[in-house]
């Protein structure tokens, strides 16, 4: 229909139809096609001279354009930033001649696309800062929907930065606020549903916490509801964000299910940003499990396509993967200049969460390299665990005291490393048949041998 307007000259019907058929395609996650049908819509628009009536109708197409363009160039891709200052521009002119808008979520739209393009090209302030917009003005709104939102973002924004345990209540009112019924339908209008989006991120903030068990669950129930939801954006979200507390609790062949389908489903939607999630979460696997030479290939194929999209987030995770799988095949050079990476992006961009698994891993790099260092091992060591404990992440806490019980132990230490390691392994009340709690285990049972 909307064509068929085009082609005979009845430009406004034709900007109701193209409207119309991105909107559908949204809904069911055609995303590539939603773009090409707002953009027609759009630019029926700039062809006649402007009303209030079209300036409405061209602030709601404008910020309807940044959603599918999110899921397919990317959060801080250069389309997706130009639709999103876009969007504010033609608020901001229309509230000058006094048209506000009439729908007072779309503004909400255009401040969350601020906020995820700075998550994604990771700047821990700005994040922070926006959020803390998010939520003043989220307090003033008589719906509960943008305090959900606002504190979904607060939650993330705590919980990347490194203050994990202050995340949690932001992702607990996110969940109790959420109303399915009431807010299912805005996932189109903010990339993701907001449950599916706190569940993810909650069962994150528990595996840092030390509960690996309700890291599991949540994650669980976020794949969960994104399979009844049937959007593939959420979808994809879940399979990325589930599959990292199953990689890190062990459970390898559930990752593997999820990465894999993940890549599929990205492919099927034309989405180059969430196939760099799915390649990163296969690399990831490879570096736990498989060939190291594999893992490097993948994750820096990742890497590449993560970058091409304006994004810097979790590249500290990245180089900290690919610094690891080096050391495995004695490319000592490579190893020693990821981790350098690695920890100059943590000071960089404030992308604090893998802070201390970074200290870890420049430890071990450092004390297999060729040219073994004890010391400065040790002290990257006790940063990794310093870090950890300031941040209540007793996960990296764990991993980071068996990395120096075990360099003590090797040094003729045992009792040391045994009482270094034996109040951080009990301190755990639940996920003891996980991989980390059971390789302490084992450690500790030596160190008592």
């Amino acid at each position: 229909m909307a064509h068929h307007f085009t082609q005979a000259g009845l430009t406004e019907a034709a900007i109701e139809w193209w409207g119309k058929a991105g909107q559908r395609s949204l809904e069911r996650s055609a995303l590539v096609e939603a773009i090409e049908q707002f953009t027609r819509a759009l630019d029926q628009i700039a062809s006649l001279p402007g009303t209030p009536a079209l300036r409405r109708e061209q602030i709601r197409l404008q910020v309807a354009l940044i959603t599918p363009l999110i899921h397919v160039k990317g959060y801080a891709a250069p389309e997706t930033r130009a639709a999103a200052e876009q969007a504010h521009t033609l608020i901001q002119q229309a509230e000058m001649l006094g048209e506000h808008p009439e729908d007072p979520l779309l503004l909400f739209s255009v401040l969350f696309s601020f906020w995820v393009r700075n998550y994604a090209a990771f700047d821990g302030n700005a994040m922070r800062e926006l959020a803390r917009q998010f939520l003043a003005l989220a307090d003033k709104s008589p719906s509960t929907a943008p305090l959900m939102k606002a504190s979904r973002l607060t939650g993330i924004s705590l919980m990347t930065t490194g203050d994990i345990a202050g995340s949690l209540p932001y992702f607990n009112r996110t969940l109790a606020l959420y109303n399915p019924t009431e807010h299912r339908s805005l996932a189109t209008r903010f990339a993701i549903d907001a449950a599916v989006s706190a569940l993810c991120f909650r069962s994150w903030s528990f595996w840092l916490l030390g509960y690996p068990d309700a890291a599991l669950a949540n994650a669980e129930d976020g794949l969960k509801n994104a399979r009844e939801f049937s959007q593939a954006a959420t979808l994809m979200w879940a399979l990325f964000y589930g599959s990292l507390p199953h990689i890190w609790c062990g459970k390898y062949a559930t990752a593997k299910m999820q990465a894999d389908e993940l890549v599929v489903l990205a492919n099927e939607k034309g989405t180059s940003f969430w196939k760099a999630n799915g390649i990163r979460a296969q690399g990831y696997l490879l570096a736990e499990t498989g060939s190291a030479v594999d893992a490097i290939r993948m994750t820096r194929s990742s890497l590449d396509a993560w970058r091409s999209t304006g994004s810097t987030l979790r590249v500290p995770t990245d180089l900290s993967y690919l610094a690891s799988a080096y050391l495995k095949v004695g490319q000592f050079e490579n190893a020693e200049r990821c981790i350098r990476e690695a920890m100059t992006a943590v000071e960089s961009t404030d992308e604090r969460w893998y802070e201390a698994e970074v200290n870890r891993i420049a430890g071990e790099v450092t004390l297999h390299s060729p040219l073994s260092d004890t010391s400065n091992s040790e002290r990257y060591f006790e940063r990794a665990l310093a870090v950890a404990r300031e941040q209540q992440a007793k996960s990296w806490e764990l991993r980071a005291a068996m990395s120096l019980a075990r360099l003590w132990r090797s040094q003729g230490k045992p009792r040391q490393a045994r009482e270094l390691l034996a109040p951080v392994y009990s301190w755990f009340t639940e996920g003891f048949d996980r991989l980390d709690l059971r390789e302490a285990r084992a450690l500790l049972d030596a160190l008592t041998s």
